[in-house]
């Protein structure tokens, strides 16, 4: 049998090293699920402070979630594509935090072992972390404006950055004027992982389920600098807040807080 020419094998090695470049940079995108310096922006410090309150506050309420997701992945570049599909359990405690379940999955095994599956794992490790968390101490936030939609009122915040970590983002978000949750998120991530990585556009959206706003769905798109776009989407749904056998519900009326 021939052997592959140099430049056959230089060229597989690099589509499969752009792969696993995208792998950093994706998991970052989930971790949702959060422009230059400004002066003191008293409005804006407000509807932070509420928010970060009311997350709290839900947060606290909040100490058991099942849900189920799709993902699906798709990969295209250097004269190739590839697309991965996985179902998933999703399982939240409190106390131990999260756990998944691949319940289904299809398509590319690189895309599935080193993308989809590492995007579990990065979220799984991060459960109990406050590193990306909406808060002053990681972000500084811009009232932009405000906004209807759906009939509902929001405010539109710019947020970037104050601290160096790695699954933080600048961009917009918008939050609702009456449960101050996060309702919306159209950012690019803080800093670029690799060189090979053009550029990232992340849109993550929530829809209020009970008392609690939960993602409903997240769509990243990553273009590699040397040519090749991938594609996530995840959507989220079947929330479930009683852990199995339980006999009645701990739910509080969460957004009559103020």
């Amino acid at each position: 049998m021939q052997a592959p020419h140099p430049l056959q094998s230089r060229g597989r090695r690099l589509r499969r090293a752009s792969v696993t470049l995208l792998v950093a940079l994706l998991g970052a995108t989930t971790a949702l699920a959060e422009k230059a310096e400004n002066q003191p922006d008293d409005a804006a410090n407000q509807i932070v402070r509420r928010m970060v309150e009311r997350n709290e506050i839900r947060a606290q309420h909040l100490q058991y979630c099942f849900s189920r997701r799709h993902y699906h992945v798709e990969y295209h570049g250097f004269g190739r594509s590839m697309d991965a599909s996985m179902d998933v359990e999703a399982t939240y405690n409190a106390a131990s935090g999260k756990t998944f379940r691949v319940v289904q999955q299809s398509g590319s095994h690189v895309l599935l072992d080193h993308v989809l599956k590492r995007l579990l794992d990065t979220e799984r490790d991060d459960s109990h972390s406050h590193d990306a968390a909406l808060t002053p101490q990681n972000y500084r936030f811009r009232l932009a404006g405000n906004t209807l939609e759906d009939g509902r009122p929001l405010y539109v915040l710019e947020v970037d950055p104050r601290v160096k970590k790695k699954l933080l983002y600048r961009g917009k978000i918008w939050v609702d004027a009456q449960d101050y949750a996060v309702v919306r998120v159209e950012a690019q991530p803080a800093e670029n992982p690799s060189f090979w990585i053009k550029s990232t556009e992340i849109h993550q959206f929530y829809a209020k389920t009970g008392e609690f706003w939960l993602p409903e769905q997240n769509q990243s798109q990553t273009k590699v600098r040397l040519g090749g776009t991938a594609t996530l989407t995840i959507d989220y749904g079947n929330y479930q807040f009683q852990p199995p056998g339980s006999q009645s519900s701990s739910l509080s009326a969460v957004a009559s807080t103020q």
